[in-house]
């Protein structure tokens, strides 16, 4: 015997590329869709009855339709629009997950003034979202981004940590920090009016401004542990509906070579990247509730 426990299932990898036109000026919005349906009974698994069932492939057309139908203002705003319709459309669909990858397509310039309809893939950071809705339920909207890498040369350090028998690590006050940023913040409650698109290019910069800090003087990371909850004081400051937000930090390390058996010698002008192995930090920080 088995009884069934948790199901979802859906369409993965969904791709379009919506084209806006007004006049002579064209707009790109290029998605990867991921869309995963619950429903109310389990009857498919226990009997084979697939009479509740809407084909993954239906999925797949109905992203592409939608899309076709509807101007896409933000990626949060089409996971919104996805959720509604499987929700309202289907009365045996009682869940609906929706995550979207934005590719980051942006405007070729040429002498300062951006072009009408051609683009170049700017890849320095990659939009995500994550929509979720029960039926009768309101939808719970997160955006982010990934796979953003950014490195300073100076202005970190790591010091008086714990040292035993297995410490080789030797402290230091002056190191290079790299790290690939993965970023995810959940709004508070109605997103109804929300600036989904100002708030990602919000957070997207509180994250620079504190990893850098001042252009010419640069800002001291004692830790990535606080390089991160610095960058979450920075996001609940300048976004007052974002409720939390969970961070990776892996240290991607850069180490000094050692040039000595040849004689030459090395103060930091030439680093060795190593990818693996990597240290790896994650945290979720939230918004301070108010005391009564």
């Amino acid at each position: 015997m088995a009884e069934v426990s948790a199901t979802e299932y859906g369409k993965n990898v969904v791709r379009l590329m919506r084209v806006r036109r007004e006049g002579s000026l064209y707009s790109v919005t290029e998605l990867r869709v991921d869309v995963k349906l619950q429903l109310s009974s389990v009857k498919d698994y226990e009997r084979g009855d697939n009479s509740d069932v809407v084909a993954t492939d239906s999925t797949k057309n109905t992203v592409h339709v939608l899309a076709k139908r509807n101007p896409i203002e933000s990626p949060e705003q089409f996971g919104l629009l996805l959720c509604k319709h499987f929700l309202t459309t289907y009365r045996q669909v009682i869940s609906c997950k929706v995550y979207i990858e934005q590719a980051p397509w942006q405007r070729i310039k040429q002498g300062g003034m951006e072009h009408a309809h051609a683009f170049i893939l700017e890849p320095s950071a990659l939009r995500f979202c994550t929509v979720s809705q029960l039926k009768g339920g309101a939808p719970v909207v997160c955006g982010g981004l990934k796979d953003m890498t950014i490195f300073k040369a100076t202005q970190s350090g790591f010091e008086g940590f714990v040292r035993d028998q297995f410490t080789t690590l030797p402290e230091t006050s002056d190191r290079a920090f790299c790290t690939k940023v993965y970023a995810k913040y959940e709004f508070d409650g109605d997103t109804y009016g929300v600036d989904f698109n100002g708030t990602w290019t919000i957070a997207q910069s509180a994250i620079l401004d504190t990893f850098a800090g001042p252009p010419y003087t640069g800002t001291y990371s004692p830790s990535v542990q606080n390089t991160m909850f610095e960058t979450a004081k920075v996001v609940f400051s300048r976004v007052p509906n974002v409720k939390s937000i969970e961070i990776h930090m892996p240290n991607i390390h850069y180490f000094t070579a050692d040039l000595s058996k040849l004689g030459v010698p090395n103060s930091g002008e030439l680093l060795l990247p190593s990818n693996e192995p990597q240290g790896m930090i994650t945290a979720t920080f939230s918004r301070p509730q108010a005391k009564l």
